[in-house]
């Protein structure tokens, strides 16, 4: 982030399928930009966020809630090609692509087994509860492991990351399409305050101008939500009697 920005994008889950694929594109995101492993430092933040994936991922029915939705992405597609003036070539293509997605994750082995069965990672995720326990004397496989050749070390990684592939791919697909379901739309909040429904919405996105500099907090389900918008600076911070916003629910 820059402090250039004009405006900041927040996502709000409706539900707790979508804050679960929220958790997840987050950590792959952050496996993927910490990928090149060259010290301790580095090491120890990306098995962290490794570690904390596959916390997430015992914790539900990735694979099915995901093979459902592509599914259902691909009918909700399927309504648009008696639409007139529509990109049949565009639809026929996205639908591919999902039924794609959907082939892949289906035969892929159990998601994150792979890492799991790791020795090295599981090494260091027994150690990452400990205050200071993954230091060289605790974790001696670890210190050797990085004084690797780098290609080895990032060799391995990409092997890890692989094994991903299918969720990522899969995942980054469904939240593309959920993301450009919903238009943002120009609202306003009166003394910070703001509800509407969200009948069938999986995901709030907004998009708040920096100048005020207030973030919002979001409360509210599948069906109705509210936002209340308030100050970085809580004790100087000041919100606007009337406040522009935009809003997508999608």
């Amino acid at each position: 982030m820059t402090d250039v920005a004009a405006t900041v994008l927040f996502e709000h889950p409706l539900n707790e399928k979508m804050r679960t694929w929220l958790r997840i594109e987050f950590l792959l995101q952050q496996m993927h930009s910490n990928a090149q492993l060259t010290d301790i430092a580095s090491a120890l933040l990306f098995f962290r966020t490794v570690s904390d994936l596959l916390d997430v991922l015992e914790r539900g029915e990735v694979r099915t809630d995901l093979l459902k939705e592509l599914e259902r992405q691909q009918q909700k597609l399927s309504q648009w090609k008696d639409v007139p003036g529509v990109d049949l070539s565009r639809i026929e293509g996205l639908r591919a692509e999902l039924k794609q997605c959907a082939s892949v994750l289906m035969k892929a082995p159990r998601i994150g087994q792979a890492l799991k069965e790791d020795r090295l990672i599981a090494l260091v995720r027994q150690r990452l509860s400990i205050p200071g326990g993954c230091c060289s004397f605790d974790l001696p496989t670890l210190h050797i492991w990085l004084h690797l050749a780098q290609s080895q070390r990032d060799r391995e990684v990409r092997n890890w990351l692989e094994t991903l592939a299918p969720l990522n791919n899969s995942l980054m697909m469904v939240l593309d399409l959920i993301r450009q379901s919903g238009a943002f739309r120009n609202q306003i909040s009166l003394n910070g305050f703001f509800q509407d429904n969200a009948e069938g919405a999986d995901l709030l996105r907004l998009r708040l101008s920096m100048e005020n500099q207030l973030y919002p907090q979001v409360s509210g389900h599948k069906t109705r939500y509210a936002i209340r918008f308030l100050p970085l600076d809580s004790e100087h911070g000041v919100v606007p009697a009337r406040l522009n916003f935009e809003l997508s629910c999608c």
